[in-house]
Protein backbone atom coordinates (compact mmCIF):
# COMPACT_ATOMS: atom_id res chain seq x y z
CA UNK A 1 0.00 0.00 0.00
CA UNK A 2 2.73 2.65 0.96
CA UNK A 3 5.67 1.68 -1.49
CA UNK A 4 3.06 2.10 -4.36
CA UNK A 5 3.06 5.94 -3.28
CA UNK A 6 5.07 8.34 -5.51
CA UNK A 7 7.10 11.12 -3.47
CA UNK A 8 7.05 9.55 -0.16
CA UNK A 9 8.50 12.79 1.50
CA UNK A 10 5.66 15.10 0.31
CA UNK A 11 3.58 16.88 3.21
CA UNK A 12 0.56 14.67 1.99
CA UNK A 13 2.13 11.49 1.48
CA UNK A 14 3.39 12.43 4.84
CA UNK A 15 0.25 13.06 6.45
CA UNK A 16 -1.33 9.77 4.96
CA UNK A 17 1.81 7.59 6.10
CA UNK A 18 0.75 8.90 10.04
CA UNK A 19 -3.10 8.76 9.82
CA UNK A 20 -2.73 5.55 8.89
CA UNK A 21 -0.08 4.70 11.65
CA UNK A 22 -2.56 6.16 13.91
CA UNK A 23 -5.79 4.00 13.56
CA UNK A 24 -4.06 1.35 15.96
CA UNK A 25 -4.79 4.17 18.52
CA UNK A 26 -8.07 2.77 19.00
CA UNK A 27 -6.43 -0.54 19.94
CA UNK A 28 -3.79 0.74 22.03
CA UNK A 29 -6.41 3.38 24.35
CA UNK A 30 -9.13 -0.02 24.38
CA UNK A 31 -5.52 -1.99 26.10
CA UNK A 32 -4.62 0.80 27.93
CA UNK A 33 -7.80 0.79 30.15
CA UNK A 34 -7.42 -2.95 30.55
CA UNK A 35 -4.21 -2.48 32.18
CA UNK A 36 -5.72 -0.03 34.25
CA UNK A 37 -8.37 -2.16 35.09
CA UNK A 38 -5.83 -5.16 35.94
CA UNK A 39 -3.49 -3.14 38.12
CA UNK A 40 -6.34 -1.50 40.14
CA UNK A 41 -7.41 -5.30 40.79
CA UNK A 42 -3.96 -6.28 41.61
CA UNK A 43 -3.99 -3.82 44.10
CA UNK A 44 -7.58 -4.51 45.62
CA UNK A 45 -5.71 -8.40 46.00
CA UNK A 46 -2.59 -7.22 47.85
CA UNK A 47 -4.81 -5.17 49.57
CA UNK A 48 -6.76 -8.27 50.70
CA UNK A 49 -3.42 -10.44 51.25
CA UNK A 50 -1.98 -7.71 53.79
CA UNK A 51 -5.26 -7.88 55.46
CA UNK A 52 -5.73 -11.68 55.75
CA UNK A 53 -1.72 -12.19 56.29
CA UNK A 54 -2.04 -9.73 59.58
CA UNK A 55 -5.35 -11.65 60.17
CA UNK A 56 -3.31 -14.53 60.09
CA UNK A 57 -1.01 -14.15 63.04
CA UNK A 58 -3.60 -13.91 65.90
CA UNK A 59 -5.81 -16.72 64.42
CA UNK A 60 -6.62 -19.72 66.00
CA UNK A 61 -6.30 -23.15 63.92
CA UNK A 62 -10.07 -23.45 62.22
CA UNK A 63 -10.02 -19.73 61.70
CA UNK A 64 -6.10 -19.90 60.20
CA UNK A 65 -7.68 -22.79 58.08
CA UNK A 66 -10.08 -20.47 56.53
CA UNK A 67 -7.87 -17.74 56.08
CA UNK A 68 -5.05 -19.50 54.45
CA UNK A 69 -8.07 -21.05 51.69
CA UNK A 70 -8.80 -17.54 51.05
CA UNK A 71 -4.91 -16.87 50.68
CA UNK A 72 -5.05 -19.52 47.94
CA UNK A 73 -7.93 -17.91 46.20
CA UNK A 74 -6.15 -14.64 46.51
CA UNK A 75 -2.37 -16.43 44.86
CA UNK A 76 -4.79 -17.55 41.81
CA UNK A 77 -6.17 -14.36 40.71
CA UNK A 78 -3.09 -12.39 41.29
CA UNK A 79 -1.55 -15.37 38.61
CA UNK A 80 -4.43 -14.72 36.20
CA UNK A 81 -4.24 -11.16 36.54
CA UNK A 82 -0.57 -11.48 35.79
CA UNK A 83 -1.53 -13.28 32.58
CA UNK A 84 -4.04 -10.87 31.64
CA UNK A 85 -1.46 -7.89 31.65
CA UNK A 86 0.67 -10.40 30.29
CA UNK A 87 -1.46 -10.54 27.22
CA UNK A 88 -2.70 -7.07 27.33
CA UNK A 89 0.74 -5.85 27.29
CA UNK A 90 1.92 -8.38 24.77
CA UNK A 91 -0.86 -7.18 22.63
CA UNK A 92 0.15 -3.44 23.45
CA UNK A 93 3.72 -3.95 22.26
CA UNK A 94 2.83 -5.60 18.74
CA UNK A 95 0.60 -3.08 18.27
CA UNK A 96 3.45 -0.71 18.58
CA UNK A 97 5.43 -2.50 16.95
CA UNK A 98 3.05 -3.46 13.82
CA UNK A 99 2.80 0.64 13.53
CA UNK A 100 6.68 1.26 13.69
CA UNK A 101 7.16 -1.55 11.12
CA UNK A 102 4.52 0.21 8.79
CA UNK A 103 6.12 3.46 9.80
CA UNK A 104 9.99 2.70 9.41
CA UNK A 105 8.62 0.51 6.06
CA UNK A 106 7.36 4.17 4.39
CA UNK A 107 10.57 5.73 6.00
CA UNK A 108 12.61 3.61 3.78
CA UNK A 109 11.10 4.54 0.56
CA UNK A 110 11.25 8.44 1.55
CA UNK A 111 13.46 10.57 -0.41
CA UNK A 112 14.32 12.29 2.74
CA UNK A 113 13.57 11.78 6.58
CA UNK A 114 11.79 14.79 7.98
CA UNK A 115 11.61 15.63 11.73
CA UNK A 116 8.51 14.59 11.93
CA UNK A 117 9.15 10.84 11.06
CA UNK A 118 12.05 11.24 13.50
CA UNK A 119 9.62 12.72 16.11
CA UNK A 120 6.61 9.96 15.51
CA UNK A 121 9.23 7.15 15.39
CA UNK A 122 10.47 7.88 18.52
CA UNK A 123 7.14 8.52 20.22
CA UNK A 124 6.13 4.69 19.13
CA UNK A 125 9.40 3.55 20.26
CA UNK A 126 8.87 5.13 23.75
CA UNK A 127 5.43 3.85 23.97
CA UNK A 128 6.22 -0.05 23.43
CA UNK A 129 9.24 0.54 26.36
CA UNK A 130 6.56 2.26 28.25
CA UNK A 131 4.49 -0.69 27.81
CA UNK A 132 7.43 -3.49 28.59
CA UNK A 133 8.32 -1.62 31.81
CA UNK A 134 4.56 -1.36 32.97
CA UNK A 135 4.47 -5.11 32.49
CA UNK A 136 8.57 -5.69 34.28
CA UNK A 137 6.39 -3.89 37.16
CA UNK A 138 3.08 -5.37 37.37
CA UNK A 139 4.67 -9.00 37.02
CA UNK A 140 6.53 -7.53 40.04
CA UNK A 141 3.51 -6.42 42.13
CA UNK A 142 1.78 -9.58 41.38
CA UNK A 143 4.98 -11.79 42.93
CA UNK A 144 4.81 -9.47 45.74
CA UNK A 145 1.36 -10.40 46.44
CA UNK A 146 1.93 -13.74 45.85
CA UNK A 147 5.40 -14.48 48.42
CA UNK A 148 2.79 -12.07 51.11
CA UNK A 149 0.04 -14.40 50.73
CA UNK A 150 2.01 -17.73 50.50
CA UNK A 151 1.61 -19.88 53.56
CA UNK A 152 4.50 -19.89 56.16
CA UNK A 153 6.18 -16.48 54.05
CA UNK A 154 7.16 -19.79 50.85
CA UNK A 155 8.13 -18.32 47.97
CA UNK A 156 5.07 -19.89 45.71
CA UNK A 157 5.56 -19.14 42.00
Amino acid sequence: MLSTMSGAGDPESIAHIIQVALAPAFLLSGLATLLNVFSTRLGRVADKVDTLSSDLIGAGPDEAAALARRLAYLRRRSLLLDLAVVLASFGGMLTGIAVLTLFVGALRDASAASVLFVCFGLALVCTILAILAFLTEILLAGRGVRIAAAPNGRRTE
